[in-house]
């Protein structure tokens, strides 16, 4: 049984690779096989000879989320208040196409205080109360950890969120919340026999 490892860590210069290894050997203790991100260059054949480089690494990816059962992706918040918006599709991709999907984040900050931390004074409150940008757009606000979708979707195919605070200069290395993640990806995909690529399990609570 396939997982696709979805997360910015491919951005790490120094540690990436061996956050992949850890994160893929994690995996294997609960028997089963992480799929990271392709790296430059793509998959043979991802794409065609005309193709960008950039888009070769696309297609590749979108085609190791295909092959995969479910989907654990890493949501700490990526250079501002939510996650990496690459991160966040290949989510949703994976969701599209009716398999699990889980999630971690490694803060306990929640994304109404965190992007209202960014506004700065920019943010402004109006007479019912509601936070809202300089432009006058509505600050996103329901006590989650990140965008409703992400945590609705994650919940809808019966995956799990969880988020836990760690010292700043191990953000993008501490694997306790990915480990959490992993065991209930195993348990749901062995519940259901591994069958026809992500057959949902009980619902968990994000």
């Amino acid at each position: 049984m396939r997982v696709y490892l979805a997360g910015p860590e491919v951005f790490l210069a120094d540690r990436g690779a061996a956050v992949g290894a850890e994160k893929r050997r994690i995996c294997a203790a609960h028997g089963l096989t992480g799929v990271v991100p392709v790296e430059e260059g793509g998959l043979p054949g991802a794409k065609g000879a005309d193709d960008p480089a950039w888009f070769g690494l696309y297609r590749g990816n979108e085609d190791l989320i295909r092959g995969c059962d479910a989907l654990i992706a890493n949501l700490t918040p990526f250079r501002g208040p939510s996650a990496d918006p690459g991160t966040v599709f290949e989510l949703g991709f994976m969701r599209g196409l009716g398999r699990p999907v889980l999630g971690y984040a490694n803060t306990a900050g929640r994304f109404g205080g965190r992007t209202l931390a960014a506004l700065g004074p920019a943010a402004k409150r109006r007479p019912d109360g509601v936070w809202e940008d300089a432009e006058g757009m509505a600050v996103e606000d329901f006590d989650l950890h990140d965008n409703l979708m992400l945590e609705g979707g994650i919940r809808a195919s019966g995956g799990l969120f969880t988020a836990e605070a760690v010292l700043p200069e191990r953000r993008w290395s501490d694997l306790s919340a990915f480990a959490r993640c992993v065991a209930a990806a195993a348990a749901m995909l062995q519940a259901g026999g591994g069958a026809g690529r992500g057959q949902p399990g009980s619902e968990s609570s994000a």
